[in-house]
């Protein structure tokens, strides 16, 4: 009975070893996103809510290519794990094939979509005009940003993930530099005794989506690369036609995931107009709380990675106490990393908010939704590792119906009670998204208590 009761500390290092580097990589990009916010914020209420109007079908798009993704680091990670170097470089050139069709679809999509986008999303008529210009400019080089998700993920598959942050930090550091020179007009800043003339392009909002473009280039163009030349996972010799051998498991799993990320970003879209119903202010302050909280949530994403990745790798080679020991662990981890972070945001909310917004109102609201959602957050991160550990093993179908029923079931009908019947504001929006995340956790914490989420599990009969 001791010996079960004993924790597995030795699988620490390997744990934080894989996390930290997914954590560093977030951590930059939040940064960035800090920064950009806020310089996007100094022009002003309407350059935010511009910016931020079509944020969430940013996340519509870019977490349905995260979703193919996801079927190759379950087959790669379980290849690996198994010593089948053939089967990882032949999953590694399907993830090509599906970076060239996912690249050029979301092109021509997004692209030929761009002016309406920011009227379905009941953005202000006032800004129209420049929020459709910034989604077009965004959305030129999806190709790139398609190879930055799918090979990123590849490379993390088989314990690679300092590579992807790397990229990432230099994609980042690009952003910001040719934000300072394409936001702003040209201006003279005093240093000390001397004074510069910096020089500035003066795009404003246009300026910021041309810097993100230009970086997303360089990162997927950097990656690319790095793929390429990986002794492991490079598609060298391999053919680029489409293999059902290595499409179907991949399919099987990126599949459920795929309907489940895009459902739930659709939801985020439908949440994201209703709040975009209630005004200037609300939307200003859901944008910047959004983009705060975005920081606080980097641990539980980081130790996602490091569960998918482990999770699959000990699937691959059937070690049951491996997979056992790992799930205890890294939940212990998360639940007090989450706990940290979650005190960090309740104490520190109006400090954060100020940092983006001068306006007493918004800053107000921002910093009331914040504390809302500190509470819940090492809930949360349970349902978040959970739902790693079954992505590394490919079990995506209960993820899939959990989200469903916690984002239009509990998320979207109450926000749609709340903001459009009862003409309530956004602390009742964001409550009902916090009823969706504590939901979230207790369906994915039965299912974890029962053992249904582990395929080696015995007497499992259980549909993937």
């Amino acid at each position: 009975m001791k010996k079960r009761l004993n924790l597995p500390w030795f699988m620490i290092p390997t744990i934080l070893t894989l996390a930290w580097p997914t954590m560093l990589e977030q951590l930059m990009q939040t940064a960035v996103q800090y920064i950009d916010t806020a310089m996007v914020g100094s022009l002003g209420t309407d350059a935010t809510a511009a910016v931020g109007s079509t944020t969430t079908v940013n996340w519509l798009i870019g977490s349905t290519v995260s979703a193919v993704s996801v079927g190759f680091l379950s087959y790669i990670a379980q290849a690996n794990g198994a010593g089948n170097k053939e089967g990882v470089k032949k999953a590694s050139s399907q993830a090509v094939l599906a970076v060239l069709v996912c690249g050029i679809f979301f092109t021509v999509l997004t692209l030929s979509l761009s002016g309406i986008v920011p009227t379905l999303m009941q953005v202000d008529e006032s800004i129209r005009d420049i929020s459709a210009k910034y989604f077009f400019i965004l959305y030129v080089p999806m190709l790139a940003r398609a190879a930055s998700i799918i090979f990123g993920t590849v490379l993390r598959a088989v314990g690679d993930t300092k590579t992807p942050m790397l990229v990432g930090i230099w994609v980042n550091i690009i952003n910001v530099i040719l934000n300072f020179f394409l936001i702003y007009e040209t201006r003279t800043v005093d240093i000390f005794s001397f004074t510069l003339t910096i020089p500035g392009a003066g795009f404003g909002v246009l300026g910021a989506a041309v810097a993100s473009a230009i970086s997303f280039a360089f990162g997927g163009i950097s990656i690319s690369i790095v793929l390429w030349k990986h002794p492991l996972l490079s598609p060298k010799g391999q053919s680029l036609k489409p293999d059902k051998s290595i499409l179907k498991p991949c399919l099987k799993v990126a599949l459920p995931n795929a309907m489940q990320r895009f459902a739930t970003s659709l939801g985020y879209v439908c949440f994201a107009a209703m709040v975009n119903s209630l005004g200037e202010i609300s939307t200003a302050a859901h944008t910047i709380a959004n983009t705060v909280e975005s920081a606080f949530y980097i641990p539980g994403y980081g130790m996602q990675t490091a569960a998918a990745t482990l999770a699959g790798n000990a699937l691959g080679a059937k070690d049951k106490q491996k997979i056992k020991d790992l799930s205890r662990m890294i939940l212990i981890i998360e639940v007090l990393l989450m706990i940290i972070s979650g005190s960090l945001l309740f104490i520190f909310a109006p400090n954060m908010m100020r940092l983006f917004s001068k306006d007493d109102q918004v800053i107000m609201l921002g910093s009331t939704v914040l504390r809302m959602v500190a509470v819940s957050e090492p809930f949360y991160g349970v349902s978040i590792i959970v739902e790693g550990m079954m992505q590394g093993m490919g079990r995506t179908m209960m993820p899939f119906i959990s989200n469903i029923i916690g984002m239009w079931g509990v998320r979207i009908v109450g926000t749609f009670i709340c903001t459009q019947l009862l003409s309530m504001g956004l602390i009742s929006a964001w409550a009902c998204m916090i009823l969706h995340n504590m939901l979230l956790f207790v369906m994915f914490t039965i299912y974890y208590l029962t053992g249904k989420w582990n395929p080696l599990n015995k007497n499992q009969t259980e549909k993937q």
